[in-house]
Protein backbone atom coordinates (compact mmCIF):
# COMPACT_ATOMS: atom_id res chain seq x y z
CA UNK A 1 0.00 0.00 0.00
CA UNK A 2 1.21 3.50 -0.83
CA UNK A 3 0.28 6.68 1.05
CA UNK A 4 0.85 10.23 -0.13
CA UNK A 5 0.87 12.73 2.72
CA UNK A 6 0.48 16.42 2.03
CA UNK A 7 2.14 18.36 4.84
CA UNK A 8 5.40 17.77 6.73
CA UNK A 9 4.19 19.22 10.02
CA UNK A 10 3.44 17.33 13.22
CA UNK A 11 0.41 15.41 11.94
CA UNK A 12 1.96 14.48 8.60
CA UNK A 13 5.28 13.34 10.05
CA UNK A 14 3.56 11.29 12.79
CA UNK A 15 1.35 9.62 10.19
CA UNK A 16 4.37 8.85 8.01
CA UNK A 17 6.15 7.25 10.96
CA UNK A 18 3.24 5.05 11.98
CA UNK A 19 2.10 4.04 8.51
CA UNK A 20 5.63 2.95 7.57
CA UNK A 21 5.67 0.86 10.75
CA UNK A 22 2.62 -0.96 9.36
CA UNK A 23 4.31 -1.64 6.04
CA UNK A 24 3.08 1.25 3.91
CA UNK A 25 5.24 3.00 1.33
CA UNK A 26 5.05 6.69 2.24
CA UNK A 27 5.76 9.92 0.36
CA UNK A 28 5.45 13.23 2.24
CA UNK A 29 4.97 16.40 0.20
CA UNK A 30 5.63 19.82 1.78
CA UNK A 31 5.16 23.10 -0.05
CA UNK A 32 7.64 25.01 2.15
CA UNK A 33 11.26 24.96 0.96
CA UNK A 34 12.55 23.79 4.33
CA UNK A 35 11.40 22.88 7.87
CA UNK A 36 9.79 25.70 9.85
CA UNK A 37 12.06 27.19 12.51
CA UNK A 38 9.53 29.51 14.21
CA UNK A 39 6.91 28.32 16.68
CA UNK A 40 5.93 28.64 20.29
CA UNK A 41 6.52 26.44 23.32
CA UNK A 42 3.90 23.75 23.87
CA UNK A 43 3.03 21.46 26.75
CA UNK A 44 2.78 18.08 25.06
CA UNK A 45 0.53 15.69 26.99
CA UNK A 46 -2.65 13.67 26.63
CA UNK A 47 -3.34 11.30 23.73
CA UNK A 48 -0.36 12.49 21.71
CA UNK A 49 2.02 11.84 24.59
CA UNK A 50 0.75 8.30 24.99
CA UNK A 51 0.88 7.70 21.24
CA UNK A 52 4.46 9.00 21.19
CA UNK A 53 5.29 6.52 23.95
CA UNK A 54 3.86 3.64 21.91
CA UNK A 55 5.85 4.87 18.90
CA UNK A 56 9.11 4.93 20.88
CA UNK A 57 9.53 8.71 20.61
CA UNK A 58 9.42 9.81 24.24
CA UNK A 59 13.16 9.56 25.06
CA UNK A 60 14.01 11.96 22.23
CA UNK A 61 11.16 14.33 23.11
CA UNK A 62 12.34 14.59 26.70
CA UNK A 63 15.90 15.11 25.50
CA UNK A 64 14.72 18.10 23.46
CA UNK A 65 12.30 19.31 26.13
CA UNK A 66 12.64 21.95 28.83
CA UNK A 67 12.24 21.62 32.58
CA UNK A 68 9.39 24.09 33.09
CA UNK A 69 7.21 23.39 36.10
CA UNK A 70 4.85 26.37 35.90
CA UNK A 71 3.64 29.31 33.87
CA UNK A 72 3.87 32.64 35.70
CA UNK A 73 1.69 35.65 34.92
CA UNK A 74 3.37 39.01 35.56
CA UNK A 75 1.98 42.53 35.64
CA UNK A 76 3.16 45.72 33.92
CA UNK A 77 6.13 45.94 36.31
CA UNK A 78 7.09 42.27 36.09
CA UNK A 79 5.60 41.40 39.48
CA UNK A 80 4.15 37.84 39.57
CA UNK A 81 0.38 37.92 39.98
CA UNK A 82 -0.55 34.26 39.49
CA UNK A 83 0.90 30.98 38.32
CA UNK A 84 -0.28 27.58 37.17
CA UNK A 85 1.57 24.29 37.56
CA UNK A 86 2.23 22.50 34.30
CA UNK A 87 2.08 18.97 35.72
CA UNK A 88 -1.49 19.31 36.97
CA UNK A 89 -2.78 19.08 33.40
CA UNK A 90 -1.58 15.54 32.81
CA UNK A 91 -2.07 12.22 34.57
CA UNK A 92 0.13 10.20 32.27
CA UNK A 93 3.13 12.40 31.52
CA UNK A 94 4.00 15.72 29.95
CA UNK A 95 6.95 17.40 28.27
CA UNK A 96 7.44 21.07 27.37
CA UNK A 97 9.17 21.71 24.06
CA UNK A 98 8.95 23.96 21.04
CA UNK A 99 6.88 23.01 18.01
CA UNK A 100 9.97 23.07 15.74
CA UNK A 101 11.74 20.68 18.14
CA UNK A 102 8.77 18.31 18.09
CA UNK A 103 8.79 18.34 14.30
CA UNK A 104 12.58 17.79 14.36
CA UNK A 105 12.17 14.70 16.56
CA UNK A 106 9.48 13.31 14.24
CA UNK A 107 11.67 13.87 11.16
CA UNK A 108 14.57 12.13 12.87
CA UNK A 109 12.32 9.15 13.65
CA UNK A 110 11.36 8.52 10.03
CA UNK A 111 12.74 5.43 8.34
CA UNK A 112 15.11 6.24 5.44
CA UNK A 113 12.60 4.66 3.05
CA UNK A 114 10.08 7.44 3.76
CA UNK A 115 10.29 9.88 0.83
CA UNK A 116 10.21 13.38 2.35
CA UNK A 117 10.05 16.14 -0.27
CA UNK A 118 10.19 19.87 0.46
CA UNK A 119 9.33 22.59 -2.06
CA UNK A 120 6.66 20.29 -3.53
CA UNK A 121 3.32 22.15 -3.60
CA UNK A 122 0.17 20.25 -4.53
CA UNK A 123 -1.83 21.45 -7.54
CA UNK A 124 -4.52 18.89 -8.36
CA UNK A 125 -6.11 15.73 -6.97
CA UNK A 126 -7.89 13.04 -9.02
CA UNK A 127 -9.66 10.12 -7.33
CA UNK A 128 -9.87 7.03 -9.54
CA UNK A 129 -11.86 4.87 -7.13
CA UNK A 130 -9.22 2.36 -6.09
CA UNK A 131 -6.32 4.84 -6.33
CA UNK A 132 -5.74 8.58 -6.02
CA UNK A 133 -3.44 10.67 -8.22
CA UNK A 134 -1.90 14.01 -7.28
CA UNK A 135 -0.27 16.54 -9.56
CA UNK A 136 2.36 18.93 -8.23
CA UNK A 137 2.77 22.50 -9.41
CA UNK A 138 5.85 21.46 -11.38
CA UNK A 139 3.76 18.96 -13.37
CA UNK A 140 4.99 15.78 -11.71
CA UNK A 141 2.33 13.21 -10.75
CA UNK A 142 2.16 10.58 -8.01
CA UNK A 143 -0.34 7.75 -7.57
CA UNK A 144 -1.19 6.08 -4.28
CA UNK A 145 -3.81 4.08 -2.43
CA UNK A 146 -4.45 6.98 -0.04
CA UNK A 147 -3.93 10.74 0.13
CA UNK A 148 -3.72 12.29 3.60
CA UNK A 149 -4.27 16.03 3.88
CA UNK A 150 -2.18 16.91 6.91
CA UNK A 151 -1.40 20.39 5.66
CA UNK A 152 -2.73 22.53 8.47
CA UNK A 153 -5.53 24.94 9.04
CA UNK A 154 -5.08 26.47 5.57
CA UNK A 155 -5.12 23.02 3.94
CA UNK A 156 -4.61 22.85 0.18
CA UNK A 157 -6.12 19.36 0.08
CA UNK A 158 -9.24 20.54 1.88
CA UNK A 159 -9.53 23.50 -0.47
CA UNK A 160 -9.28 21.32 -3.57
CA UNK A 161 -11.80 18.69 -2.49
CA UNK A 162 -13.99 20.28 0.18
CA UNK A 163 -14.23 23.85 -1.05
CA UNK A 164 -13.26 27.38 0.08
CA UNK A 165 -11.48 27.92 3.38
CA UNK A 166 -14.17 30.34 4.55
CA UNK A 167 -16.67 27.45 4.58
CA UNK A 168 -14.60 25.44 7.05
CA UNK A 169 -12.99 27.82 9.53
CA UNK A 170 -14.52 29.30 12.68
CA UNK A 171 -12.58 32.44 13.54
CA UNK A 172 -12.28 32.98 17.31
CA UNK A 173 -11.31 36.64 17.31
CA UNK A 174 -7.56 36.37 17.94
CA UNK A 175 -4.28 36.54 16.04
CA UNK A 176 -1.16 34.80 17.28
CA UNK A 177 2.54 35.11 16.48
CA UNK A 178 5.88 33.65 17.49
CA UNK A 179 9.48 34.66 16.89
CA UNK A 180 12.94 34.25 18.42
CA UNK A 181 15.66 36.77 19.13
CA UNK A 182 18.89 37.22 21.07
CA UNK A 183 19.04 39.47 24.12
CA UNK A 184 21.20 38.33 27.08
CA UNK A 185 19.38 40.63 29.52
CA UNK A 186 15.94 39.23 28.71
CA UNK A 187 17.26 35.68 28.59
CA UNK A 188 18.65 36.02 32.10
CA UNK A 189 15.26 37.27 33.35
CA UNK A 190 13.18 34.42 31.90
CA UNK A 191 15.56 31.46 31.76
CA UNK A 192 14.11 28.32 33.31
CA UNK A 193 10.51 29.53 33.27
CA UNK A 194 7.58 30.47 31.10
CA UNK A 195 6.39 34.02 31.77
CA UNK A 196 3.26 35.66 30.37
CA UNK A 197 1.88 39.13 30.76
CA UNK A 198 -1.21 39.29 32.96
CA UNK A 199 -3.00 41.62 30.58
CA UNK A 200 -6.23 42.38 28.71
CA UNK A 201 -6.67 42.40 24.94
CA UNK A 202 -3.09 41.36 24.13
CA UNK A 203 -0.50 39.11 25.72
CA UNK A 204 3.16 38.19 25.30
CA UNK A 205 4.91 35.15 26.66
CA UNK A 206 8.70 34.79 26.93
CA UNK A 207 11.01 31.85 27.66
CA UNK A 208 14.74 31.31 27.33
CA UNK A 209 16.03 28.63 24.99
CA UNK A 210 19.12 26.53 25.65
CA UNK A 211 21.08 28.16 22.83
CA UNK A 212 20.91 31.53 24.60
CA UNK A 213 18.11 32.95 22.47
CA UNK A 214 14.66 33.99 23.65
CA UNK A 215 11.37 32.76 22.19
CA UNK A 216 8.39 35.09 22.18
CA UNK A 217 4.75 34.13 21.86
CA UNK A 218 1.98 36.67 21.33
CA UNK A 219 -1.79 36.74 21.04
CA UNK A 220 -4.12 39.69 20.58
CA UNK A 221 -7.73 40.37 19.69
CA UNK A 222 -8.55 41.34 16.13
CA UNK A 223 -11.96 41.96 14.51
CA UNK A 224 -11.08 40.06 11.31
CA UNK A 225 -9.04 36.95 10.50
CA UNK A 226 -7.12 38.72 7.73
CA UNK A 227 -3.34 38.66 8.05
CA UNK A 228 -1.95 42.22 8.24
CA UNK A 229 0.30 43.50 5.50
CA UNK A 230 3.11 44.04 8.03
CA UNK A 231 2.86 41.61 10.98
CA UNK A 232 5.85 43.19 12.72
CA UNK A 233 4.24 46.65 12.69
CA UNK A 234 1.00 45.11 13.96
CA UNK A 235 2.71 43.39 16.88
CA UNK A 236 4.59 46.55 17.84
CA UNK A 237 1.31 48.46 17.84
CA UNK A 238 -0.95 45.96 19.62
CA UNK A 239 1.57 45.01 22.33
CA UNK A 240 3.28 48.36 22.91
CA UNK A 241 1.57 49.09 26.24
CA UNK A 242 2.06 45.74 28.02
CA UNK A 243 5.07 46.91 30.03
CA UNK A 244 7.61 44.56 31.67
CA UNK A 245 10.13 43.28 29.10
CA UNK A 246 7.72 43.56 26.19
CA UNK A 247 8.91 46.88 24.65
CA UNK A 248 12.49 45.60 24.62
CA UNK A 249 11.39 42.29 23.08
CA UNK A 250 9.42 44.11 20.39
CA UNK A 251 12.57 45.97 19.37
CA UNK A 252 13.99 42.58 18.38
CA UNK A 253 10.93 41.53 16.36
CA UNK A 254 12.34 40.32 13.01
CA UNK A 255 11.24 40.92 9.46
CA UNK A 256 7.77 39.54 8.62
CA UNK A 257 9.16 36.52 6.75
CA UNK A 258 10.82 35.35 9.98
CA UNK A 259 7.66 35.64 12.12
CA UNK A 260 5.15 32.84 12.53
CA UNK A 261 1.82 34.68 12.32
CA UNK A 262 -1.72 33.36 11.89
CA UNK A 263 -5.33 33.68 12.91
CA UNK A 264 -6.72 31.65 15.81
CA UNK A 265 -9.48 29.48 14.36
CA UNK A 266 -11.11 26.08 14.52
CA UNK A 267 -11.64 23.89 11.46
CA UNK A 268 -15.10 22.40 10.96
CA UNK A 269 -15.51 19.79 8.21
CA UNK A 270 -18.69 17.72 7.84
CA UNK A 271 -16.89 14.54 6.70
CA UNK A 272 -13.17 13.94 7.07
CA UNK A 273 -12.76 11.62 4.08
CA UNK A 274 -13.81 11.61 0.43
CA UNK A 275 -13.01 8.53 -1.61
CA UNK A 276 -9.32 7.82 -1.18
CA UNK A 277 -8.54 11.15 0.53
CA UNK A 278 -8.68 11.85 4.27
CA UNK A 279 -7.95 14.92 6.38
CA UNK A 280 -5.83 14.81 9.52
CA UNK A 281 -4.82 17.22 12.28
CA UNK A 282 -5.61 20.91 11.91
CA UNK A 283 -6.89 20.40 8.37
CA UNK A 284 -10.10 18.90 9.73
CA UNK A 285 -9.99 19.30 13.52
CA UNK A 286 -8.03 22.37 14.60
CA UNK A 287 -9.06 23.03 18.20
CA UNK A 288 -7.23 26.39 18.27
CA UNK A 289 -4.53 27.87 20.42
CA UNK A 290 -7.13 28.28 23.18
CA UNK A 291 -7.39 24.53 23.71
CA UNK A 292 -3.62 24.07 23.89
CA UNK A 293 -3.65 20.50 22.60
CA UNK A 294 -3.28 20.80 18.83
CA UNK A 295 0.08 19.03 18.71
CA UNK A 296 -1.13 16.23 20.97
CA UNK A 297 -4.26 15.66 18.91
CA UNK A 298 -2.16 15.71 15.72
CA UNK A 299 0.08 12.89 16.94
CA UNK A 300 -2.78 11.01 18.58
CA UNK A 301 -4.97 11.33 15.50
CA UNK A 302 -2.16 10.13 13.23
CA UNK A 303 -1.68 7.10 15.46
CA UNK A 304 -5.40 6.29 15.48
CA UNK A 305 -5.66 6.68 11.69
CA UNK A 306 -2.74 4.33 11.09
CA UNK A 307 -4.06 1.72 13.53
CA UNK A 308 -7.49 1.66 11.91
CA UNK A 309 -5.98 1.42 8.44
CA UNK A 310 -3.84 -1.49 9.63
CA UNK A 311 -6.77 -3.42 11.12
CA UNK A 312 -9.58 -2.63 8.65
CA UNK A 313 -10.41 -4.93 5.72
CA UNK A 314 -9.95 -2.06 3.27
CA UNK A 315 -8.97 1.62 3.14
CA UNK A 316 -12.52 3.10 3.06
CA UNK A 317 -13.52 1.16 6.18
CA UNK A 318 -10.33 2.22 7.93
CA UNK A 319 -11.10 5.87 7.17
CA UNK A 320 -14.65 5.54 8.48
CA UNK A 321 -13.48 3.86 11.68
CA UNK A 322 -10.84 6.54 12.25
CA UNK A 323 -13.39 9.33 11.97
CA UNK A 324 -15.99 7.54 14.10
CA UNK A 325 -13.50 7.26 16.92
CA UNK A 326 -11.57 10.52 16.68
CA UNK A 327 -14.18 13.10 15.65
CA UNK A 328 -16.09 13.08 18.99
CA UNK A 329 -12.88 13.71 20.90
CA UNK A 330 -11.87 16.60 18.64
CA UNK A 331 -15.32 18.17 18.85
CA UNK A 332 -15.26 17.92 22.64
CA UNK A 333 -11.89 19.70 22.73
CA UNK A 334 -13.26 22.42 20.43
CA UNK A 335 -16.25 22.99 22.70
CA UNK A 336 -13.94 23.15 25.71
CA UNK A 337 -11.86 25.84 23.99
CA UNK A 338 -14.95 27.94 23.32
CA UNK A 339 -16.09 27.64 26.94
CA UNK A 340 -12.74 28.72 28.37
CA UNK A 341 -11.73 31.43 25.87
CA UNK A 342 -12.04 34.12 28.55
CA UNK A 343 -9.34 32.31 30.56
CA UNK A 344 -6.82 32.53 27.78
CA UNK A 345 -7.02 36.27 27.20
CA UNK A 346 -9.50 37.98 29.56
CA UNK A 347 -11.60 40.63 27.77
CA UNK A 348 -12.12 42.78 30.88
CA UNK A 349 -10.34 43.61 34.11
CA UNK A 350 -13.07 41.77 36.03
CA UNK A 351 -12.32 38.60 34.09
CA UNK A 352 -8.61 39.15 34.67
CA UNK A 353 -9.11 39.34 38.44
CA UNK A 354 -11.31 36.25 38.32
CA UNK A 355 -8.55 34.31 36.57
CA UNK A 356 -6.01 35.40 39.16
CA UNK A 357 -8.28 34.21 41.98
CA UNK A 358 -9.01 30.90 40.28
CA UNK A 359 -5.32 30.19 39.67
CA UNK A 360 -4.57 30.85 43.32
CA UNK A 361 -7.35 28.45 44.33
CA UNK A 362 -5.91 25.87 41.96
CA UNK A 363 -3.04 25.34 44.38
CA UNK A 364 -5.49 23.83 46.90
CA UNK A 365 -5.80 20.01 47.10
CA UNK A 366 -8.45 18.69 44.74
CA UNK A 367 -9.11 22.01 43.02
CA UNK A 368 -6.21 21.72 40.56
CA UNK A 369 -7.59 18.53 39.04
CA UNK A 370 -11.02 20.10 38.59
CA UNK A 371 -9.45 23.10 36.86
CA UNK A 372 -7.34 20.89 34.63
CA UNK A 373 -10.38 18.84 33.64
CA UNK A 374 -12.34 21.96 32.75
CA UNK A 375 -9.53 23.29 30.56
CA UNK A 376 -8.31 20.09 28.90
CA UNK A 377 -11.43 17.97 28.58
CA UNK A 378 -12.21 14.30 29.04
CA UNK A 379 -9.81 11.34 28.63
CA UNK A 380 -9.14 10.36 25.01
CA UNK A 381 -9.07 6.85 23.50
CA UNK A 382 -6.40 5.59 21.10
CA UNK A 383 -6.10 2.23 19.39
CA UNK A 384 -3.29 -0.28 19.50
CA UNK A 385 -3.64 -3.78 18.10
CA UNK A 386 -7.44 -3.75 18.52
CA UNK A 387 -7.13 -2.70 22.18
CA UNK A 388 -8.65 0.61 23.28
CA UNK A 389 -6.41 2.43 25.75
CA UNK A 390 -7.94 5.22 27.81
CA UNK A 391 -5.56 8.15 27.96
CA UNK A 392 -5.70 11.65 29.40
Amino acid sequence: MRAIICGAGIAGLAAAHRLHTHGWQVTVLEKAPRPRTQGYMIDFFGPGYQAAELMGLLPRLHELGYDIDKATFVDHNGTPRASVGIQQFANAGIVSLTRPDLEHALRQSLHPDVDLRYDSPLHQVHDHGDTVQVTLTDGHTLTGDLLIGADGIHSTVRGLLWGPETDHLRYLGFHTAAFTFTDPHIHAQVEGGFYLTDTIGAQMGLYGLRDGSVAAFTVHRSPTPDRPHDPRATLRHTHADLGWLVPRALEHCPEPEHIYYDQVSQSLVSHWSRGRTVLLGDACGAVSLLAGQGASLAVGGAFVLAEHLASAPDVPQGLRSYEQQWRPLVRERQRSALRTAHWFLPPTRTRLLMRRAALRLAALPGVSRLLAGALTGKPAPVVREHTRLTLR
